[in-house]
């Protein structure tokens, strides 16, 4: 495929000619197409993930890493359908879907009461993500891709029917704490010490996940306070949209125990220097700054 990746012209072009399927996919995903954010944060990353594809002879295996609310699921869905445009074949996939089966949480919760809520690290089955990705990598297909179905037991979710994947040339990997590794620390910011520790030793299992992993992007909030508020500001909408939703007390406690578990301010900043590309979020959701520090 011969494109000039670094060609404003070119992503210019692709635009005119793609705007509309945009338009329509940000219409499905009930979010306002801003045209800044399309032409100058979404179409140049596609372009530069598909120039890091075209640097290797396998299958790209691109990881997200974002909090709630910082807009990662949105940003592959996007860029599945403009990388799709130009010719690769994309696949979108999240940590979420490597959630352990119902019965095994419920196991786990009773062994250990802190674990009420799945997500922490601990409730995911790391050797079958290990599996997949080495798949991908050797170009083994098709490939049973596992997918979770978060409605499933009152909303506790399960695992649904795997998808079939008979072709990728690239893989976005998306999750809150994708690429996330252990850290020393004493835990002094948290109020239960002992469960930020315990998870922190829980990140070891995930370190060989992490190592196939061949491009690494950040959405990352400096104030990271604003999650609670993005979250909010969502279960609103479905409320008054007629739709079930948690009210702030509920959202505090929910937001406030994954920051326990991996406390933003203690696992994000370390991660900064070691990706090939961060995006910088403020209030609004917007890009406030692109950098790659790895260049």
């Amino acid at each position: 495929m011969d494109i000039d990746y670094e060609s404003e012209r070119n992503r210019s072009e692709f635009l005119k000619i793609h705007e509309a399927a945009i338009v329509e996919l940000c219409n499905e995903l009930e979010i306002v197409p801003d045209p800044d954010t399309i032409k100058k944060i979404w179409v140049p990353l596609a372009f530069q993930i598909a120039h890091w594809r075209n640097a290797q002879s396998r299958v790209l295996i691109q990881a997200f890493l974002g909090g709630q609310g910082t807009g990662k699921t949105t940003l592959t869905k996007v860029l599945a359908l403009l990388l799709n445009k130009l010719g690769y074949s994309t696949v979108s996939w999240s940590l979420d879907d490597l959630y352990s089966p119902y019965v095994d949480r419920v196991r786990l919760r009773t062994r250990d009461p802190r674990m009420i809520r799945r997500g922490p690290p601990g409730t995911h089955d790391v050797q079958l993500g290990i599996e997949v990705l080495q798949q991908f990598q050797r170009g083994e297909f098709p490939i049973s891709l596992p997918r979770f179905d978060k409605s499933a037991h009152g909303g506790e979710g399960d695992r649904s029917e795997p998808e079939l994947i008979t072709q990728a040339d690239i893989i976005l990997f998306e999750g809150w704490f994708v690429g996330v590794r252990p850290i020393v620390s004493e835990f002094e910011i948290v109020a239960d010490q002992q469960f930020a520790q315990a998870m922190n030793q829980q990140l070891q299992s995930y370190v060989p996940l992490w190592e196939l992993l061949d491009r690494f992007v950040i959405l990352y909030v400096p104030e990271y306070q604003l999650s609670k508020q993005w979250r909010k500001e969502a279960e609103h909408k479905m409320i008054a949209q007629g739709k079930a939703g948690m009210s702030d007390a509920e959202i505090d406690e929910f937001v406030e125990y994954f920051w326990q578990a991996l406390h933003p301010e203690l696992f994000i900043p370390p991660l900064l220097k070691q990706a090939d590309l961060v995006l910088e979020i403020g209030e609004g959701h917007s890009v406030r700054s692109i950098n790659y520090p790895i260049d």
